[in-house]
């Protein structure tokens, strides 16, 4: 298979994150994306090598719609950045990061608010704490973000224990992100108790097929969100959110946006708050090239996981 390592910087940091890395995968279906964080060890990593060999060698299911609803992903920015980044989105649903470090809750409110403000009353508002709370804490945190109304939570605490403690505290929904995607064996995980949504990501569950068969797992409502991919990436997304028997959230696969520059000339950007069903070509990769240590970093990296 043909491989390209690409770089290109964040618009804001993101998930502690300045730049995005990874490596293009061509293979006889297509391209596919390999581009675990640099925080997932070679057995975490491996499943998302099987989600780009999917992708270049495989096959993914037929799609039951033409385009995907998608949310508006807003960083622990300012507030008024929040509100811009908004409006100018076209979505009609945000995601807010809160619990960033660093931050308090009073600069969570305030972006939430403004995020509220710029939807206006009908638009939908989930956060995500990315397990930075304990129960207490968020029990309170969630109470004073809910003034605006949300949507959902996905993964105020850490554990499924804390989750499902939570669970019992608060009326708003609680979405599983990590504690699904970082499991052993997503498949098993124990939801029963801990969550209302599942949060889906194809490259941490190891490839399209293999998020719809957790879907199927757990029998609850779903979210496809991106792990903040290329186009390349977003596309095999896209095709897990399509192929979905039902999808009564918008997903979060808006996130190329968050980068300043892509892999292609033609980005998968909402339009009127959604993504259309397509497969972009990879066309920029000489213009993203990483550096030659970058580079021998991620090759380093595919040897390990292809060992």
């Amino acid at each position: 298979m043909i491989t390209a390592v690409y770089r290109v910087p964040m618009r804001t940091r993101f998930r502690g994150i300045d730049v995005r890395d990874g490596v293009l995968v061509r293979g006889p279906s297509g391209w596919g994306e390999f581009s675990p964080f640099w925080d997932y060890d070679v057995a975490e990593s491996r499943r998302w090598w099987s989600a780009a060999v999917e992708a270049a060698t495989g096959d993914w299911p037929a799609p039951v719609r033409d385009s995907v609803p998608v949310n508006v992903t807003v960083p622990a920015i300012d507030a008024e950045r929040a509100h811009a980044i908004v409006t100018s989105s076209g979505c009609r649903t945000a995601k807010v990061k809160v619990a960033e470090r660093g931050q308090n809750a009073a600069d969570d409110l305030a972006r939430v608010e403004a995020v509220r403000d710029a939807l206006g009353p009908a638009g939908a508002i989930r956060v995500d704490a990315n397990a930075a709370w304990d129960v207490d804490t968020a029990a309170a945190r969630i109470a004073e973000l809910d003034r605006v109304g949300l949507e959902y939570v996905e993964q105020p605490c850490a554990t499924l224990e804390e989750l499902a403690a939570l669970r019992r505290r608060i009326d708003v929904r609680i979405a599983a992100d990590e504690v699904v995607r970082r499991s052993a064996d997503p498949l098993r995980v124990d939801l029963r108790e801990a969550c209302d949504v599942v949060v889906l990501k194809v490259q941490p569950l190891g490839g399209v097929r293999a998020a719809l068969e957790v879907a199927e797992a757990h029998g609850l409502p779903c979210v496809v969100s991106s792990a903040l991919e290329s186009s390349v990436g977003i596309a095999a997304g896209v095709a897990l959110a399509a192929a979905l028997p039902e999808l009564p959230f918008a997903c979060g696969l808006a996130t190329v946006a968050l980068l300043d520059g892509d892999v292609t000339s033609s980005p998968l950007l909402p339009v009127d708050g959604a993504l259309p069903v397509r497969r972009p070509e990879p066309d920029r990769r000489d213009a993203v090239a990483a550096d030659p240590d970058t580079d021998a970093r991620w090759r380093a990296r595919l040897d390990a996981v292809r060992a």
